[in-house]
This record gives structure tokens, C-alpha cells and sequence, in this order.
């Protein structure tokens, strides 16, 4: 604690430094998940040494985490204990802090909820530069609800007291194969009901192959049973496993299952994150997409070495990367109009806890004259992840296109994404700007970048891109990415299951 305590001293000494001059700032974090153009101009402040999980109680059940602790780094210090944080990114590069400062659901949230709703409390940094503890109940409660989602615009989270749960050695994941868009989301809302589901999330692969996947953790498996592992570079990915498994509807519908180990389950999407990584061999054009070529190039096509990729290629403003909290009962009317304007498949199906206004979370709303019991308390996420158009002005008229369409539909997207609202449609969405203009006036961060500062894309800069000829922008970013040696976080990596 006393390495914590020099540097988040050290932080608040250099953030109450750029208040005293008027100076806002943003956050160094050391990497990201954001597809969002980085900004250049503001004053910087570097937190990339705060990566450490402090303590792991195991009586009290609760892990003492630095903001840029990584979800698989969180996993490795806690399994050890028999313990697993309840809501755990299925990218293994996401941080804590980032889960808090971010939107963060995942396939445990129509459980649990978001991330944050398994932080207990959060050490802050606010914009003079005083440090404080930030809870969900108490004399900050407001600060703790606008910061989460908020994207660091209220104060600078330094330190995150993670609730955990009880780990099992597997998971035990059914598939079981739809044959419409209107019968995946209605078996979503049916396992999403049934109670002993500790996962549920779903992939449609086209309008007539869909594959809703639950899982619940176990410490058992049938004897003689081979746990299925997708971390190993001859490993299938797992949507393509599913997919496979699922290819032929199995006889009076009875599902398919596989048992996973834990982490393995986790963090099931990390090789290909999720199936964008296919993106790359349609890039490079010659690179036949098959196992032998997955397998040579696995170094590259786990979500870290990705991510590196499409920002040192410049790529990411061709990507259409976003995720829409849809109602249940309008989902279907928007996959038919992503199919019909966009033709991106597969599609993610993620069912959430709805959490109301004010948030910056994603919350949806049901359109005039439409009834949803379901939708009183629970969203669907959609992950719409793949190329788009490739001259600017078209892309951003695609993505407008697709904004205005979650909105007539009732839904929101989350903000790690392009966006591209204009600055009253913005605010509207969230029931205006006072609530959020009154936290940063009580808790001094009115001269901090906001949060339509932080996520709003220049479209005039966009227009004036200049993008590379192909394929010196792909082999850019590769070397990029090389160059970060991300490659050996996983290649060091623990949670990989290694046998009974």
C-alpha cells in the first residue's frame, strides 16, 4: 500500500496542478479497448503504473484492485482463492478502471448487472486534486452513480474494492440452435427467466441460424468428458465452434454442451475478439482464413495485438464497432434493418439488468404504443461489430443511419464507441445536462473535458482522412502491435488451463 499511496500522491499533486492553471487534462491509462480516435493538445496524467490487484480477501470476499489491473491479471489473482469476480469482461485486456469509467456488461449481467455494480467502493482522484472514497450508498453516492459510465469526466478512479463470488472449475455450456431472430430473442428472455442460468448470451450468425448459449458453473463433468478449451492456439475460436456445432438441428432440438473450464469460459471471445479478428485476413486479401493460418498467426489475433493493430493502422474509422442496448421487443425490427443496410453477421445477443436514468449507461425505452414485460427490468445488447463503407462521408452517414434507428427503436449505444450525435441530440438522450452539470459543479470538475467532449467524433476531421494505400496501413499496424509485445502477455498468461 505504501507504493499506492507515494503514487496516487504523486497524481493528485500533478491533477491539482492543471486546476490551479485552468488546465484540463486526460488520462494516460497506458492502453485501450476505445475505438475512438485519441486526442492530442490537453494536458496528460500518466496513472499506467497503477496495474496491481493489492489484496485479495478471501473471508470477506473482496479484491483491493488498481484501475489498470487487466480482467485476466483480476482472474489470476483471484481463482488461486476459489474466487471470480461476478461480471468479468470477456476481453482479457479490459481494466477495472475502465469497467468502472466505461460501459461493462457482460454475459453474467442479467444476473449481476454491470461491472460496477460489483465495486463496493472506488478511491478518487477529483479534479483539485483531493483524494476521496467514492460508494454506492453514503455522502457520495451521486458522485459514485454519475462516475460510473462517465468516462473519467467526473474525477480519476485510483483504486477499486471488487466484490467476488464463489469459482467453479467449469462451466457447463448448452447451444441451443434457433431458427429466426424472433425465436432467439424470445428463448434469450425465456433462459434469461428460468434461474439457474449464471450465463446467457447468443450469436446469430444469419436470420435463420441462431445459437442462444447458457452456461452454469459446476465443479463435475461426466467421466471420460474432454473440457473443451479455446485459449490454445489450435483451438478453435469459439463462435466458429459454436457454429459448428450447431451447423444441423439436432434431432427434437435437444442442445448441444461442451465444459468449459472457468477462465477458459471467460475469456472464450479473446482469440478473433469475438470474430472482428476475421476482419484482418479479409484485409489483407491473400491470407486464406482456415486453421493452419489461425494457428501460424495466433500471436496476433488475440484482443490486445487487435486492438494495437487497428489503431496503428488507422482502420478503426472503417470499423462500424458498436454495441446498442435494444429493447427486447424491438430487437428483431433493428437486426432487420442492420441485415437490409448493412449485411454485418454475426450479430451478438447480450441480455443486461436495465439500470434507469441518470446514467451515462445505456438505458432503453420503449416506443409509444409497444407493451414489454420483460423490458420493465431487463435490455438486450446487440454487438453490431464489421466493415463499413470505406469513404468517410459514407461511413459517417452509415453510422448516423444506424444511431437514429436504435433511437427510434428504443435503445441506446454505448459510449466507448464512434459517435456521432450531434451535442443537443446528445444531452436529450440522457433527460438533459443539469443532473450532470451539478455534479461537476459540486465536485469541481466543471474545467475537465465532458463527457460529449470526450466521446463526439470530429466529423469535419474525419472528411479531411487521408487513408493509406493498401496494404501499408495493415502492415503498419501489425508492427505496431509488435512492437507493444502484447503477444507475451498471453503467451505468459496463467488462467490457461493446463489439465486436471
Amino acid at each position: 500500500m505504501d507504493r499506492h499511496r507515494a503514487a496516487v500522491t504523486k497524481i493528485s499533486q500533478t491533477v491539482a496542478s492543471f486546476f490551479a492553471r485552468n488546465v484540463p487534462y486526460r488520462i494516460n491509462h497506458g492502453s485501450t479497448n476505445s475505438t475512438r480516435p485519441r486526442p492530442r493538445g490537453q494536458g496528460t496524467v500518466d496513472i499506467s503504473a497503477l496495474r496491481n490487484v493489492l489484496s485479495v480477501d478471501r473471508e470477506r470476499r473482496v479484491a483491493l484492485v488498481e484501475p489498470n489491473v487487466a480482467m485476466d491479471a483480476l482472474v489470476e489473482a483471484t481463482l488461486p482463492h476459489g474466487l471470480v469476480p461476478p461480471v468479468v469482461m470477456e476481453f482479457p485486456g479490459i481494466t477495472a478502471g475502465g469497467g468502472f469509467a466505461g460501459t461493462a456488461g457482460e454475459s453474467s449481467s442479467f444476473r449481476h448487472g454491470f461491472f460496477d455494480d460489483g465495486v463496493d467502493r472506488v478511491e478518487m482522484v477529483l479534479a483539485d486534486g483531493e483524494v476521496v472514497d467514492v460508494r454506492p450508498e453514503g455522502e457520495r453516492a451521486d458522485l459514485f452513480r454519475g462516475a460510473a459510465g462517465a468516462v473519467g469526466s467526473l474525477g480519476t478512479a485510483t483504486l477499486l474494492e471488487v466484490r467476488l463470488m464463489e469459482a467453479r472449475k467449469f462451466v457447463k455450456a448448452t447451444y441451443r440452435r434457433t431458427s429466426s431472430v424472433a425465436e432467439a430473442v424470445r428463448v434469450v428472455e425465456e433462459e434469461v427467466k428460468k434461474g439457474g442460468n449464471d450465463y446467457v448470451d447468443g450469436i446469430l450468425f444469419s436470420k435463420d441460424h441462431g445459437v442462444v448459449i447458457t452456461g452454469t458453473l459446476t465443479d463435475e463433468k461426466p467421466e471420460g468428458t474432454k473440457p473443451q478449451t479455446f485459449s490454445g492456439a489450435w483451438d478453435p475460436w469459439f463462435y466458429l465452434h459454436v457454429k459448428d456445432r450447431t451447423r444441423q438441428a439436432t434431432p427434437e432440438g435437444k442442445p448441444e454442451e461442451d465444459y468449459i473450464p472457468l477462465a477458459e469460459y471467460l475469456f472464450r471471445y479473446d482469440r478473433g475478439g469475438f470474430w472482428v479478428g476475421r476482419s484482418a485476413f479479409d484485409y489483407f486479401k491473400y491470407v486464406p482464413f482456415n486453421r493452419l493460418t489461425r494457428w501460424f498467426l495466433d500471436d496476433f489475433l488475440h484482443t490486445r495485438m487487435l486492438y494495437r493493430a487497428l489503431h496503428g493502422s488507422g482502420e478503426s474509422s472503417r470499423m462500424i464497432v458498436q454495441d446498442l442496448a435494444m429493447p427486447f421487443a424491438t430487437t428483431e425490427r433493428f437486426v432487420d434493418y442492420t441485415a437490409k443496410e448493412l449485411d454485418i453477421w454475426p450479430l451478438w445477443l447480450c441480455p443486461l439488468k436495465r439500470r434507469g436514468p441518470p446514467t451515462f449507461h445505456p438505458f432503453t425505452t420503449l416506443p409509444e404504443g409497444t407493451a414489454s414485460e420483460i423490458d420493465e427490468h431487463m435490455m438486450l445488447n446487440v454487438g453490431l461489430w464489421g466493415w463499413g463503407p470505406s469513404r468517410p462521408e459514407d461511413f459517417m452517414k452509415a453510422n448516423r443511419a444506424v444511431e437514429d434507428k436504435v433511437r427510434e427503436l428504443g435503445g441506446m449505444k454505448w459510449l466507448y464507441a464512434h459517435t456521432y450525435y450531434p451535442e443537443s441530440e446528445f444531452w436529450s438522450m440522457y433527460g438533459g445536462r443539469g443532473w450532470y452539470d451539478r455534479l461537476r459543479e459540486k465536485y469541481r470538475a466543471a474545467g475537465l473535458p465532458s463527457v460529449w467532449d470526450k466521446v463526439h467524433v470530429d466529423e469535419a476531421a474525419v472528411a479531411k482522412t487521408k487513408r493509406s494505400r493498401w496494404p501499408v496501413a495493415g502492415v503498419v499496424g501489425l508492427w505496431k502491435s509488435i512492437q507493444s509485445k502484447d503477444y507475451l502477455i498471453h503467451r505468459r498468461s496463467t488462467w490457461k488451463w493446463k489439465g486436471e
